[in-house]
């Protein structure tokens, strides 16, 4: 069974659920009630752990609620309001359209209206798709998608594995990849960004993750001025897209 509203649908019940992952729904996140026992569960988190779906245990009260009160039998998935794209293809499609690529990874961004609003300036600043992290990562849900004014619909978003996987990718087409992190000496302003690049913005609290910022092609940060260390994920992600502009319009 379901429950939706304009941008968020929830299916609830094992069996409905099992049924959504093996259709190949886009699955944003599965609630699980501690304690779940017998054999459709079983089947259920087989297949959870087989595509890597993220979880999470909650009390019942949270899942009388997703489910309107109706029989979950102690599960409801949050099924993505949008389809997402395949990165490859994406980059190919890009490549092929002649247009210098611009990419946006988020490493383990996890605020939803951080999301939403990067999304927002992401689509503003004519980036070509934005990559996430099947796991770890803020969904795609109704906040994110009502903070993004409704740029989620506009603009390709891809879910990988994992950033690294991206990262491969990326440089095996010839796409510069540049982190942004206070480790380091450079300035954004001193990084050649008419070329082919992507940009990869860490998540609120520990940043770029180090095995990441070990595989990037350049590292930059921007200038604080002021006593306070650091900007807000989403503030820095549009300084960093809006120089991009400023050097390709000249």
């Amino acid at each position: 069974m379901t429950t939706e509203n304009t941008t968020t649908t929830n299916i609830f019940g094992i069996r409905a659920i099992i049924e959504a992952i093996e259709s190949g729904s886009s699955i944003n996140k599965i609630y699980l009630q501690k304690g779940l026992r017998g054999e459709l569960f079983y089947e259920l988190n087989k297949l959870i752990k087989t595509n890597n779906l993220t979880t999470s245990i909650v009390p019942v009260e949270k899942l009388d609620r997703l489910s309107k009160k109706s029989n979950h039998q102690g599960a409801v998935a949050q099924i993505s309001p949008i389809e997402f794209y395949d990165l490859e293809g994406l980059i190919e499609k890009t490549i092929a359209s002649n247009k210098t690529p611009l990419f946006l990874l988020l490493d383990q961004l996890s605020d939803v209206r951080n999301f939403g609003a990067i999304i927002r300036t992401a689509e503003c600043t004519g980036v070509n798709g934005i990559i996430i992290q099947k796991n770890g990562s803020a969904p795609v849900n109704a906040e994110t998608i009502k903070t993004s004014a409704g740029a989620a619909f506009k603009i390709p978003i891809c879910k990988v594995d994992h950033i690294k996987d991206a990262l491969f990718l990326l440089q095996a087409s010839h796409i510069k990849t540049v982190a942004a992190t206070e480790k380091t000496e450079s300035s954004l302003y001193d990084i050649n960004l008419k070329q082919s690049i992507a940009i990869v913005m860490g998540s609120e609290h520990r940043g770029v993750n180090p095995s990441i910022l070990k595989m990037v092609d350049y590292k930059a940060k921007l200038p604080l001025l002021g006593d306070i260390a650091s900007l807000n994920v989403s503030v820095a992600c549009g300084a960093f897209l809006y120089e991009t502009v400023r050097q390709r319009l000249n």
